[in-house]
């Protein structure tokens, strides 16, 4: 019973109201329980119209449901307020080797031995090879990035925290180098995640890697046009045995060429990789030879070659990997040499001679280091002429038509797949943030990468409940609670009070405890986003609070008992001698600073402005943790639980309006209190309880 009333109608609907008004917990936009996301009072830039200065967008099973000044959040969606918040449709990587794993060296083959007969004494190869080719790895145009693809990995990821959310990805070695996948840069698997497979087939200027042949230019291109002028004949072959196969020797069948017949019949365009004005005007010899449909990857002297391009209606992935000096200038050192010092000059000035010269480009990533040079990069092309609205088609809709997926993404529209980039400020400032990125209709987590390249992590203990004073210089301190939950290199939390109630995002914590999130906060009446930078030591934190158009707030905090430190005390009973070891306990021992959970604990989840009671009988075996909960939504076991330095965490199944919802516990428990945080699909809410003491 909860204040006398009924308890199922009464804690649902406080759970249901405190799940509507905190943001989305982001997710690898898997199958969960929301499909419904609407938000609210933002600036949209549809691409499909004029900007709208403050609308509505609804999202409803991973698709553009509806956008307007005059559209309404559905009853059933999760709504996210987008004050200050501006939405524009998914940046698209237009040329990327994302999720394309590196391949494993392997021995050359001789043309027409058996799949992985080697060739003794000759140089090792990591072109991709396609089980029975009778070519060489790295002139197989088969190969199919689909068929490669591997989902997850710190290129994908560093990629969605700058705000892109597809890319056309392609295999990475060889002459042929393969054919494309256009795919979101989310999914569980390669088919969650591939959007259309074939695109394109992908060749390279870059000899054979083996001791083969091609191994000069000029032998990578007259590679390239015997295997064209092979696949014509083979497609005559083919055509005059089925016309009338009696008296006629079959064709010796090919897949290699075979699958060059698309390209031939200009039903399959071809990504050509070229960046001097050279290998631009080989590539256009080719495309016009063989009446291809030509796409330029690279592009970084097309500005050189923009009547040719023109005239025979060839686009250009541009790529925004800009040169520059990788080391410190040296007294020393060896001025750079006059060309290099001119193709820093010109790279970002490419895309506007293009755009005036009325070529179609868009811009891709280049293999670049540091993703978030991407929208830097494009900033700069802006500094260099490029207008506004041509860099942001050129990230969207402009790739989306060039890769043949424009009837799915590009714009923000009804129908389309809801692929978001959400930032506060305008895309393009320097001071502008990512605050959201939406892939396939579902929010993803965004974990920013740390200076050296690793992801954000490394800083032990700082799961738990904290409580935070922010002393905003006006006279009065804010108290707010934070709830951190720190698995490995990953930090998410909430916070709750005076500041309203959020989940915090682009979270970090650094090996020396330096740590770094945002989240938005209520101030003066208004929604705004504020950047938490401070540093952990033990159970204290502090730091400062940066809040656009404000001065900087200061904030102190504190966990009560939180983490151990990572050094193990003696047991009970013993004393460590100085300069000693301290004894190590059984792998299977709970750290025993960590209060044993078992028995009986009534907790209260704090559900809005209802508190739900709980009781949670809990069973402890070294670092195992069972039990079952009670609530007024029945009973449930406790699965996955654990107890170890950073605190415990379990899960349990639900049924909340008649759907099963699997809800996830966590926090820290010292002697006979704990508090922490519960989350469900939709959201994140605090807890705190006790266990009575024993006699």
């Amino acid at each position: 019973m909860l204040n006398g009333q009924r308890p199922s109608l009464v804690a649902l609907a406080a759970l249901v109201a405190v799940l509507a008004t905190t943001l989305p917990r982001p997710t690898s936009a898997q199958q969960s329980a929301i499909d419904t996301y609407a938000i609210t009072n933002a600036r949209i830039v549809t691409l499909a119209g004029a900007p709208i200065e403050r609308g509505t967008l609804v999202i409803r099973n991973g698709l553009v449901e509806a956008v307007g000044a005059n559209t309404t959040a559905p009853p059933d969606a999760r709504v996210i307020d987008g004050a200050g918040l501006t939405i524009y449709p998914g940046i698209i990587d237009a040329n990327t080797t994302f999720g394309i794993p590196a391949p494993s060296p392997q021995q050359p083959r001789t043309p027409g031995a058996g799949f992985g007969t080697p060739q003794q004494g000759q140089q090792q190869t990591t072109a991709y090879s396609s089980p029975n080719s009778t070519r060489l790895p790295g002139l197989q145009p088969e190969v199919t990035a689909a068929d490669i693809i591997r989902p997850g990995g710190d290129a994908i990821e560093a990629a969605r925290n700058a705000g892109i959310t597809a890319a056309l990805t392609a295999p990475r070695e060889g002459v042929f180098l393969g054919q494309s996948a256009f795919i979101n840069l989310a999914g569980a698997t390669p088919q969650a995640m591939i959007v259309r497979s074939p695109v394109a087939l992908h060749v390279g200027f870059t000899p054979l890697r083996t001791g083969e042949y091609p191994q000069s230019l000029m032998g990578v291109i007259a590679s390239i046009r015997q295997m064209l002028i092979d696949a014509a004949r083979y497609r005559e072959a083919n055509a005059i045995y089925e016309r009338n196969p009696r008296g006629l020797r079959r064709p010796d069948q090919d897949k290699s060429l075979q699958s060059l017949l698309p390209v031939l019949a200009r039903e399959m365009p071809v990504v050509m990789v070229a960046d001097r004005e050279r290998e631009i005007n080989r590539a256009l010899d080719i495309a016009q030879e063989f009446n291809l449909r030509l796409v330029i990857a690279g592009g970084g002297e097309a500005w050189k070659v923009t009547d040719r391009l023109r005239a025979q209606n060839v686009p250009v992935l541009l790529s925004l990997n800009f040169p520059r000096r990788v080391t410190a200038p040296s007294p020393e050192a060896d001025p750079d040499p006059v060309r290099i010092l001119r193709d820093r000059v010109d790279a970002p000035k490419t895309a506007a001679k293009l755009a005036a010269a009325g070529v179609s480009f868009a811009f891709q990533s280049g293999a670049m280091t540091n993703m978030a040079d991407f929208l830097a990069n494009a900033a700069k092309a802006i500094e260099s002429g490029l207008a506004r609205d041509e860099a942001l088609r050129a990230m969207t809709i402009r790739s989306a038509e060039i890769l043949g997926v424009a009837n799915q993404l590009g714009t923000i529209e009804p129908g389309k797949i809801a692929n978001l980039t959400v930032t506060r400020g305008d895309i393009f400032d320097r001071n502008r943030r990512i605050a959201h990125v939406f892939i396939d209709g579902r929010p993803v987590e965004l974990r920013p990468v740390v200076a050296g390249g690793g992801a954000a992590g490394g800083a032990a203990g700082v799961s738990g409940t904290w409580t935070l004073r922010v002393n905003t210089g006006e006279g009065q301190d804010e108290e707010i609670t934070l709830n951190l939950q720190q698995e490995g290199d990953r930090l998410q939390g909430s916070i709750q009070g005076a500041l309203g109630s959020a989940q915090i995002a682009n979270a970090s914590i650094g090996a020396g405890g330096d740590l770094r999130f945002t989240v938005p906060v209520q101030l003066g009446g208004q929604t705004t986003e504020a950047t938490f930078t401070g540093n952990v030591t033990g159970n204290t934190m502090r730091g400062t609070v940066g809040v656009v158009g404000r001065a900087p707030a200061t904030f102190t905090g504190t966990r009560p008992g939180g983490a151990p430190s990572s050094a193990t005390p003696p047991r009970t009973g013993q004393q460590q001698q100085p300069g000693t070891t301290p004894p190590v306990t059984d792998a299977l021992s709970a750290p025993p600073t960590t209060a044993n959970l078992t028995g009986t604990w009534t907790i209260t989840v704090e559900a809005s402005d209802q508190r739900i009671p709980v009781t949670l009988s809990l069973q402890q075996q070294g670092a195992s943790v069972s039990g079952t909960l009670q609530s007024q939504f029945g009973s449930a076991e406790i699965a996955n639980g654990s107890v170890g330095a950073d605190g415990f965490r379990f899960t349990a199944t639900i049924t909340l309006g008649g759907q099963t919802v699997e809800v996830a516990f966590a926090g820290t428990a010292t002697g006979n209190e704990m508090r922490g945080t519960v989350t469900t699909p939709q959201g994140a809410v605090p807890f705190s309880g006790t266990r009575p003491q024993e006699k």
